[in-house]
């Protein structure tokens, strides 16, 4: 992704004053939210089918915007042929910055196009650039564009609004725009108008959403961006899987594997240490058909682990419970699944800045623990896990220093 210019982060700014957020000046939407982690593939006949009932059904029109392609025509034309094979109406909205020949600045307000968008059932946000998405449909001077208003209007009307990967981050008030790798991110904390930008607002703005989540270690850089917004919660989905959010803020997992809840809630930082650090941070695992109520903090597990509630007093394990690459693929969940079912009380992660960085001696340390708070429901079929409200801390680690101090 590109670097945001100085005129391009007025625009967005004033963007997102323009947005019009859950429960502020008018009635929350009646509508749906579709949160695609990314990598969706054609056969999770799940998410696709879950995007086509709640567009109205078999037959229903859905409009396709491959805004964020870097390529859209194919791209576009590739996800309106999936639809229609999983019985929606489908179409294409020509209008991506990347489109050739085309304005897209002239397409955004064409009439015509907007009513197209206004009278469908949904909206479907493909994957790409999320830059590009909000660069399409935002007008120079700050306001929405007639498409992005159809697309609010059909989302206040009980339309659904689904987006995979670039189409997610789009879908809170924050988003990242420019980031560098998570470490990095860990590091050197966030700056409005490169690392974070405004999105479009469609989940409200007292949740920030990210993507790509568990695969790629994401959760780690997501921290630092919901203090510096002063989020209270985050939710950040896993790839191939989706977090589907009705008028209630009721969110249901479903497709492939599950999404990560950060509560920051009563978490503390101190500015007296350097480098980067957080107490008391909050995190549960929802794991395919989880149910959440973002409005009751309730959860509901899924019919597969309705009775699958982990009795404390039955763990056997007892060993040490440690990661050497908190960061690694899904090495989050894997560390929370080993902590649940084991008598200690507390697991260690550790990020470090990699062999190839020039500092390759600083590091953080991730402390998970177990509070009375803390519980994980277990599927025997499958062995899968959901668990809820393990305490985090993070703090900076210096490996050089306490090497040579063991030495």
């Amino acid at each position: 992704m590109r670097r945001a210019d100085k005129w391009w982060w007025r625009v967005a700014q004033a963007a997102l004053m323009l947005a019009v957020p859950f429960g502020v000046a008018q009635a929350a939407p009646k509508g749906s939210l579709v949160i695609i982690g990314g990598n969706l593939q054609a056969d999770n006949a799940e998410v696709w089918q879950r995007i086509v009932q709640l567009a109205g059904g078999p037959g229903a029109r859905l409009a396709v915007l491959p805004s964020a392609a870097a390529d859209p025509a194919p791209v576009g034309a590739a996800i309106v042929e999936r639809f229609r094979a999983y019985g929606a109406d489908a179409f294409l909205v020509p209008l991506a910055v990347k489109l050739a020949d085309s304005d897209y600045r002239q397409v955004a307000d064409d009439p015509q196009l907007a009513e197209a968008v206004r009278s469908a059932g949904g909206v479907f946000f493909a994957g790409g650039d999320q830059a590009r998405i909000t660069q399409a449909l935002v007008r120079p001077d700050g306001s929405r564009s007639a498409v992005l208003d159809a697309v609010w209007e059909l989302y206040r009307n009980g339309g659904v609004v689904a987006g995979n990967s670039a189409g997610a981050a789009i879908m809170s008030s924050t988003m990242f725009y420019a980031p560098g790798p998570v470490f990095s991110t860990l590091r050197a904390g966030v700056t409005e108008g490169r690392e974070i930008a405004p999105g479009l607002g469609f989940i409200g703005d007292d949740v920030f959403v990210d993507q790509h989540f568990l695969v790629r270690g994401r959760f780690a850089r997501m921290i630092p961006a919901m203090l510096k917004k002063g989020y209270k919660f985050g939710l950040g989905i896993d790839e191939n899987t989706a977090m589907v959010i009705d008028s209630r803020r009721q969110v249901e997992i479903v497709g492939h594997r599950g999404a990560l809840l950060v509560d920051l809630r009563r978490a503390t930082t101190d500015a007296s240490h350097a480098g980067f650090n957080v107490a008391n941070a909050v995190i549960s695992y929802l794991d395919k058909g989880d149910r959440y109520d973002l409005a009751s903090h309730r959860f509901i597990p899924s019919q597969a682990k309705a009775g699958g509630k982990l009795d404390a007093r039955a763990v056997q394990m007892a060993q040490p419970v440690f990661s050497a690459d908190i960061l690694a693929r899904n090495a989050l969940v894997e560390l929370m699944e080993n902590l649940i079912n084991n008598r200690r009380s507390e697991a260690i992660g550790i990020a470090t800045s990699g062999r190839n960085s020039p500092l390759p001696e600083l590091g953080f340390q991730f402390t998970l623990s177990k509070t009375r708070d803390s519980v994980g429901y277990a599927s025997a079929a499958l062995q899968s896990y959901s668990i809820l409200n393990m305490r985090l801390d993070i703090r900076p680690l210096d490996i050089g220093q306490s090497l040579m101090q063991k030495n």
